[in-house]
């Protein structure tokens, strides 16, 4: 084997060190794309030489860089194709743990979650609790007054008033829903800009 092919199975091997979590299979196609974007790189001006070489694997970075990113994109394209909010969540989770950014992107998702199932469950439950389930607005002082979601359990505020009455039912349903499918629609733009954003380094 010469120097430049010794060089070369030198970097494949320590990037398949990396990629770990993936498919035998799968490892072994991202090796042999690796492996000949190096050469058909270091032989672009001719002959496979050891300047080449160094000059193609400078280009995609460290092995482990190389593998971070790669990792990166895999759960990025997951992402994409996630479009039940659980199957998004879950994909999101992999994103927060390898990019600040997916983190902020799941727990805004998250956010606009939670306030979505808490909508719903309000207009659900208001024909179970009609006297206390609803949007309430609650005085502590004169100047302090407090806005409050409350599902129906338990007694109604005594320093409260409720001010959507049977309207929170179809406003609940329409904004819960609604709320869940933006905040899905959200999460894969951010997705899909992010990856515009930072090509994989191969694919240059």
């Amino acid at each position: 084997m010469s120097e430049p092919q010794k060089k070369i199975e030198e970097y494949l091997k320590e990037v398949r060190t990396h990629l770990r979590g993936l498919e035998k299979e799968q490892v072994a196609e991202i090796i042999a794309e690796l492996r000949s974007h190096i050469v058909e790189r270091a032989a672009s001006a001719g002959d496979l030489t050891v300047d080449g070489v160094c000059a193609a694997l400078e280009a995609l970075g460290t092995p482990d860089d190389f593998a971070r990113e790669y990792m990166k994109d895999e759960v990025l394209a997951r992402v994409e194709t996630s479009r039940s909010p659980w199957r998004l969540l879950d994909s999101l989770f992999g994103w927060a743990t390898v990019s600040a950014a997916g983190f902020l992107v799941l727990i805004l998702t998250i956010t606009g979650y939670f306030l979505g199932v808490v909508l719903l469950l309000v207009a659900l439950l208001k024909p179970f609790h009609p006297a206390t389930a609803g949007l309430w607005a609650l005085r502590g002082t004169a100047a302090d007054l407090e806005l409050s979601v409350r599902m129906g359990f338990g007694n109604a505020p005594s320093n409260g008033q409720e001010l959507l009455g049977w309207w929170i039912v179809p406003l609940g349903l329409l904004l819960g829903c609604g709320l869940i499918v933006l905040m899905t629609r959200l999460a894969l733009w951010c997705v899909r800009t992010y990856r515009r954003a930072r090509p994989l380094r191969l694919r240059g």
